[in-house]
């Protein structure tokens, strides 16, 4: 038999070939399938995030982000008179809470579907940069892993920092789409054009693109440029792609600091620029260190220092296995890396690596809550583990001594999170305030940053709650996530103050002494659970500095 000869048996006299088996046909509908069942796990997935994203209350910071979306989709697209945070989101979470709210209107549920769809489509990325080129059960196993360590987020505050207000979960979507396209498009002059308008899109919203897309993409198209020249005697000119992508990349950082400065300068909202301050001593540095580690093991839903023994704590320790996959991968693609010919493994661990130096070296790294600034880190080791360890733990599929373990860790997982899904939803906070001031007819008052915002939203925009905060003994206007018009009394009044001792973690606004000293005393005062309502019979707005 030659190579060109087929093995099928050849068919009768005037009869038709026989189709060969799994033809065009069979692989249209298997490829259907395949579809579907990836369609209904995207669905499957949102339907469960949004149940965890509901275990959290909606807070100021997710109600300051809707609010600005709201205004925006009423025709301010430049949010003239806002003053934001050093995150913007101006072009990543806000466009998709403009779309959530055309369907769902001003609601408080907009927080948790906006944080639903994101932590989808950070699982979905992930899978998909795991996958790579492979297909059938190699594709299975690299899309099982990277969607088994992101499955089940730990409650509280693994919820918190990856389903829950707009974060830096969600700068890693964007980044991910341009990795995505980078390992699956063929070299073309206009890939390194898309490549930089994405990143400068994404760095527009957030700075921290700067350290888990710009430099890595930058960084390691030098590298490589470096090695094909120095070490396998390429000419410059061959490594036309390369250059061309690092360069996109630094002009689309450029890009997006101008487009701050133009919106801005154009009567468009004010941002801050990011401050980031680096530790001064080897005790900071150690002590950065250590929440760090602590902060990898709770964004891999494995957070289980300082629990009492329980049969969730069961499920939280069982993660510990999707860390040290994670992990595993991470160093695996750190030790390979100066041969690795794989672009976007070089890609996800540089991303890894920066984001991880700039947090551990800097000031931020304090507090186990600021894990949020190493968000990232999860889908993109995650992507890693499935690209890097599919293929090796494949190869024991079949074996029992290594198929039963896995199936057991994905029953664990799938386990917990059940249990996770069993909580029951909580309101956003301050509900009862929200409450009370809508019953009573209050609609415009002051207070602290943790009670304006979220009652705002909560109510549909009928009772607003502006911020202050004092200074000097007195009270003066806080413009922190809100618009300058608010605080003008041409354009609107306010004629209550509450105070509130505030929840752990969510501070409150008790200094009724400087309230007294601002306005004078109040013509009647209420009391409500743990707040403490003051109301005037005049404009307060006039006598705000």
């Amino acid at each position: 038999m030659t190579a060109g000869e087929s093995l099928l048996p050849e068919a009768a006299p005037g009869q038709a070939p026989r189709p060969a088996e799994g033809g065009p046909v069979a692989g249209r509908l298997r490829a259907a399938m395949v579809a579907a069942v990836c369609a209904l796990g995207v669905i499957a997935g949102f339907a469960c995030y949004l149940r965890l994203a509901r275990t959290r209350a909606v807070n100021s910071d997710g109600a300051g982000n809707a609010l600005q979306a709201w205004d925006m989709l009423h025709g301010n697209l430049l949010l003239h008179g806002w003053s934001l945070s050093d995150v913007s989101f101006y072009t990543t979470e806000l466009p998709e809470y403009m779309a959530v709210e055309v369907v769902r209107g001003l609601h408080a549920d907009v927080v948790h579907v906006a944080a639903a769809i994101t932590y989808t489509l950070a699982v979905l990325l992930a899978a998909l940069l795991a996958k790579g080129a492979s297909t059938g059960r190699q594709a299975l196993a690299r899309v099982l892993i990277a969607v088994g360590i992101m499955l089940a987020p730990q409650l509280a505050s693994g919820v918190n920092i990856l389903i829950s207000s707009p974060d830096h979960i969600g700068t890693s979507v964007p980044v991910m789409v341009v990795w995505l396209i980078l390992d699956r498009a063929r070299p073309r002059w206009y890939i390194p054009v898309i490549a930089g308008a994405f990143l400068g899109w994404a760095q527009t919203a957030d700075m921290l693109v700067l350290y888990i897309g710009v430099l890595p993409l930058a960084g390691v198209c030098a590298i490589r440029v470096v090695l094909a020249v120095a070490r396998e005697r390429k000419p410059l000119a061959s490594q036309w792609y390369e250059l061309a992508l690092g360069a996109a990349a630094l002009a689309g950082a450029a890009a997006a600091i101008l487009a701050l400065h133009v919106i801005h300068a154009s009567g468009g909202f004010y941002m801050p620029a990011p401050a980031v301050q680096f530790v001064q001593s080897g005790h900071a540095l150690a002590r950065n260190l250590g929440v760090t580690a602590q902060g990898l093991l709770l964004l891999g839903g494995a957070d289980f220092l300082g629990l009492h023994p329980a049969a969730a704590t069961g499920f939280i320790v069982l993660h510990v296995v999707g860390v040290f996959l994670a992990a595993w991968a991470t160093c695996l693609a750190a030790v390979r890396f100066l041969r690795d010919r794989d672009l976007a493994a070089q890609l996800l661990v540089a991303g890894i690596a920066v984001n991880l130096a700039v947090y551990v070296l800097s000031t931020k790294a304090n507090t186990i809550t600021q894990t949020r600034e190493i968000a990232a880190v999860l889908p993109f080791s995650a992507a890693l583990a499935g690209r890097l360890l599919g293929s090796r733990l494949r190869a024991g599929l079949r074996p029992a001594a290594t198929l039963v373990p896995l199936l057991f860790v994905l029953a664990g997982y799938l386990a917990g999170l059940g249990y996770e899904l069993s909580q029951p939803p909580v309101p956003a906070q301050n509900q009862q305030l929200t409450s009370w001031l809508a019953a009573r007819h209050l609609h415009t008052g002051l207070s602290s940053y943790w009670e304006s915002n979220v009652v705002t939203l909560t109510s549909g925009d009928q009772v607003q709650i502006r911020t202050v905060s004092v200074q000097r003994g007195r009270l003066i206007a806080s413009h922190l996530e809100s618009d300058a018009q608010w605080h003008d009394p041409r354009r609107a009044t306010a004629n209550f103050v509450v105070l509130f001792p505030g929840v752990p973690g969510y501070g409150g606004f008790t200094d009724e002494r400087a309230v007294l000293a601002t306005f004078g005393r109040p013509a009647r005062t209420y009391h409500v659970g743990a707040y403490t309502v003051m109301t005037w019979d005049r404009n307060l707005l006039t006598e705000l500095r």
